[in-house]
């Protein structure tokens, strides 16, 4: 048993081709959120703390679809969501629709701990942010030049768009709306095996304002126990039917699967290009599989394992950094 972290920065159709421009800020922050966490891990605190750490800065990141990334909805607004969950009591906190809060993931974390409810969401989470005063700025803060043109090819294209979709075939490509953003999330248990998980989220580009994903649904895309912690990426709708996090759980817990096999059976049985999750078990194991393109994602290990990666393995492998 060992402390063990793992975060992600979206999943979904990434290209081979994806210009160096474009992959290497978001693997430059990757690598800072993993250190940031790891010396967290190393100075004992607690696995709620570190995930809550590692998110906020993912948050702040305009590299990701959280925060200061947030995608947009069909009205060019941010509707932004997010969830906190500790696996040694099961206590959670989860947000929806805030427009004005800086970092979704501490107001969730607000409600675990300051409220006798779990989730929350449009003008009562905005309400709840302002009574605790938490950081928020003007809906200006979060709309992106990069995000405004998404909305605008999303809206040309009459579609919906997950993480890192693609320009449709066809289409002249735009340099810089192209989606390729995506959801964050961090796992992390300590040296005692104690777990939390930690997710969040702008949504889907061109969204209907008032739409929920999987992030904030516990047991969705957001779960811990005393068995694991997982965080889920990719096609919101999809996650929730699959009930993806509290699948790997549940297949630990009354299978008698490992961490491994438990999320690989959850992807395996999730539609193809929909998927992807972070987990760590209680006995400090990682993995992190996807059933779409890529998925930006890291993760460490006590006993000296690193990886930064965001194709499958085996792929562009200099772009991954296992060092044993």
């Amino acid at each position: 048993m060992g402390w063990a972290i793992a975060l992600h920065g979206g999943a979904g159709d990434i290209p081979l081709s994806l210009p160096v421009e474009r992959r290497a800020p978001r693997e430059a922050t990757l690598r800072h959120c993993l250190e940031l966490g790891v010396a967290a891990l190393k100075a004992n605190r607690s696995p709620l703390d570190v995930v809550e750490l590692v998110v906020r800065e993912l948050e702040n990141s305009p590299c990701f679809n959280a925060g200061k990334g947030s995608v947009l909805t069909t009205n060019g607004t941010v509707e932004m969501e997010a969830c906190i969950m500790d696996g040694n009591t099961k206590k959670c906190g989860a947000v929806s629709g805030l427009s004005t809060v800086v970092n979704a993931i501490s107001l969730a974390r607000l409600v675990m701990e300051r409220t006798p409810h779990i989730y929350l969401a449009f003008d009562g989470a905005e309400a709840f942010a302002r009574e605790q005063g938490v950081e928020t700025a003007h809906s200006s803060h979060f709309i992106t030049t990069e995000n405004v043109e998404r909305l605008k090819n999303a809206k040309e294209a009459k579609r919906v768009q997950i993480d890192y979709t693609q320009p449709i075939k066809g289409a002249i490509p735009s340099t810089k709306g192209d989606s390729q953003i995506g959801t964050v999330g961090c796992v992390a248990v300590d040296g005692h095996g104690i777990l939390a998980s930690a997710t969040s989220t702008g949504g889907l580009v061109n969204k209907m304002v008032g739409r929920i994903g999987d992030t904030p649904i516990i047991g969705a895309g957001t779960y811990a126990n005393s068995y694991c912690a997982v965080s889920a990426t990719g096609k919101g709708e999809s996650i929730i039917q699959a009930t993806v996090a509290r699948d790997v759980a549940a297949l630990m817990e009354y299978k008698g699967l490992s961490l491994k096999e438990a999320a690989a059976y959850v992807i395996e049985r999730t539609p193809k290009g929909n998927v992807g999750l972070v987990a760590v078990s209680a006995n400090g194991e990682v993995t992190m599989p996807f059933n779409t393109t890529g998925m930006f994602r890291a993760c460490a290990t006590e006993d000296g394992y690193s990886e930064i990666g965001i194709w499958p393995s085996g792929i562009n492998d200099d772009l991954e950094y296992p060092n044993k």
